[in-house]
């Protein structure tokens, strides 16, 4: 018989570097999981990744077990890192940064599994209004 699920976590955490401190501690102690089985399976997994911030979408279920998986980091993660700066203040009215036509396609490529498009060119699109609402121009 399949296990019975409780509920859905999601959760950005840095890669290599969960702890049992907040968002970790308050996201699964409500749910009595063992957290610090959560924070080594997460690091292990990520360890390869670090400093990129992983998302994560982890399932509890009933009997107080979870499985997880990790996703590709969040499209503005991989504009922040194109362009090395964190975007504009105020999008729309200040420039913060610039990335090429190519950069874009590259994280729409990275990114594709987890995006909700079909063709690369949907992707594309995706991450290029991903940079307009940060304020970054895609040449």
């Amino acid at each position: 018989m399949a296990k019975k699920i409780k509920t859905i976590i999601k959760i950005n955490i840095p890669a290599g570097a969960a702890t049992p401190a907040p968002p970790v501690g308050t996201a699964l102690g409500p749910h009595g999981l063992p957290i610090m089985e959560f924070v080594q399976a997460f690091n292990e997994r990520t360890a390869d990744q670090k400093g990129n911030i992983i998302p994560a979408v982890i399932t509890v279920y009933e009997d107080r077990t979870f499985s997880f998986v990790t996703k590709k980091p969040p499209v503005s993660e991989m504009i922040k890192k194109a362009t090395g700066r964190a975007g504009s203040q105020k999008p729309g009215k200040e420039e913060g940064g610039k990335i090429s036509l190519s950069q874009a396609e590259e994280i729409a490529k990275n990114k594709m599994e987890d995006l909700n498009a079909d063709t690369l060119s949907a992707a594309v699109n995706i991450v290029k209004g991903t940079a307009r609402s940060m304020g970054v121009k895609v040449e």
